[in-house]
């Protein structure tokens, strides 16, 4: 399954691997995958949604949630497969990102959170580095009376766990993250040309400059 949809993400040129970008963070490395190019692509995301959506078929879900902004597309087919699959209408929501006192959070608004009580919940999320922002979701889905079952993904990058979200995990895809330091990195010494298209490529080789 993993080789199909590592092809589905290539064929609409959101997986690059074997070249040497520059991420958010400044590091660097060889693969990246670029969710934003699937996107656009409605079929690609109908099918890959589906198989999450087939994963979870027989979990009696009623309500999908995904964060901002990404989860939000993800949100919306897999619940409307899942709405197909099991013959019965299954909701469709989202987490937006907040701040207390500095600390962040996703909160349900638009009255989303009683859409969610005593429901059985899934929870959706395109990359996974630290697991961060879908634990974050899970938490508001729990403190606003859901009950979440899992938390599916499209990409695990950081060798995310299940302990790491809160809820049991399953992944379409890994990606190893592998990166490297600016001045240490190894594509930069064996001079590969950094990727200006993608990342923060183009502001790296513009400040090498």
């Amino acid at each position: 399954m993993q080789t199909d949809i590592f092809n589905l993400l290539a064929s609409v040129g959101a997986l690059i691997t074997n070249d040497h970008l520059v991420y958010t963070s400044g590091r660097h490395g060889s693969s990246y995958v670029n969710k934003d190019a699937l996107y656009p692509h409605t079929a690609a995301t109908r099918a890959v949604c589906g198989v999450i959506a087939q994963f979870y078929a027989q979990a009696n879900i009623e309500v999908v949630a995904g964060p901002t902004v990404g989860g939000v597309i993800l949100a919306q087919w897999t619940a409307h497969q899942l709405s197909e699959l099991n013959s019965r209408e299954v909701l469709a929501i989202y987490a937006e990102e907040s701040s207390v006192d500095g600390e962040k959070q996703r909160v349900l608004r638009r009255g989303y959170d009683s859409l969610v009580v005593g429901r059985r919940v899934l929870v959706v999320e395109d990359i996974l580095t630290t697991g961060g922002s879908a634990r974050l979701v899970v938490e508001a889905i729990t403190a606003a009376g859901g009950i979440v079952v899992g938390v599916g993904a499209l990409c695990n990058r950081g060798a995310v766990t299940a302990l790491q979200v809160g809820a049991p995990l399953f992944c379409l895809t890994e990606v190893p993250l592998e990166s490297y330091a600016a001045e240490t990195c190894p594509l930069c010494a064996a001079g590969v040309p950094v990727n200006t298209r993608l990342g923060k490529g183009a502001a790296f080789v513009a400040a090498q400059r």
